[in-house]
């Protein structure tokens, strides 16, 4: 859908009034853009005097939940490594007892095995966990990004069309 005026874009965003638009639907406005008319996006950006300090923020607001989210997970994994250990040392304990058939010992054996498969099965659910993280949030700062490139691009492109007479017709 190509966004010819302002008011389709509000209506989009669900807001009746710029002073609506939050830190998220900032970005949701970012990720509009490419299908905005040029001339509506300029004219929307321009009524923004704090629009740096905005997306700067917006970027912050990214950063803290990204790294929050991080600090969760690996959290959570540190709890599943240490009960991983404990079962470990449990059943290592168990191994040494001279009472033990053949059969318990490779069993102990087995369950050692397994925490170890188990361990290194979350190390690679907890990378790829990280990665999909890592990527969501370059999308969300690409996103910024690329709004301030039209907002400063736009600019350059409005000054770009001035007749040189200075009346401004172009």
């Amino acid at each position: 859908m190509k966004y010819t005026n302002e008011a389709e874009i509000m209506h989009a965003l669900g807001i009746d009034t710029w002073r609506h638009l939050s830190k998220e639907k900032m970005v949701k406005f970012a990720a509009m853009m490419p299908d905005m008319d040029t001339e509506v996006a300029l004219k929307i950006v321009e009524q923004f005097p704090e629009f740096r300090k905005f997306a700067t923020d917006s970027f912050g607001a990214i950063e803290k939940a990204h790294a929050a989210t991080l600090a969760d997970g690996k959290h959570s994994l540190d709890q599943v490594y240490q009960a991983l250990r404990q079962n470990r040392e449990i059943f290592e304990r168990e191994l040494r007892r001279d009472d033990l058939t053949w059969e318990q010992r490779m069993h102990l054996l087995e369950l050692i095995q397994e925490t170890a498969r188990l361990a290194a099965q979350k190390d690679t659910e907890h990378k790829r966990h990280v990665g999909d993280l890592l990527k969501k949030t370059m999308v969300g700062v690409g996103s910024a990004v690329a709004l301030g490139v039209v907002f400063v691009g736009g600019r350059i492109l409005t000054q770009g069309r001035e007749e040189p007479d200075g009346s401004g017709e172009s």
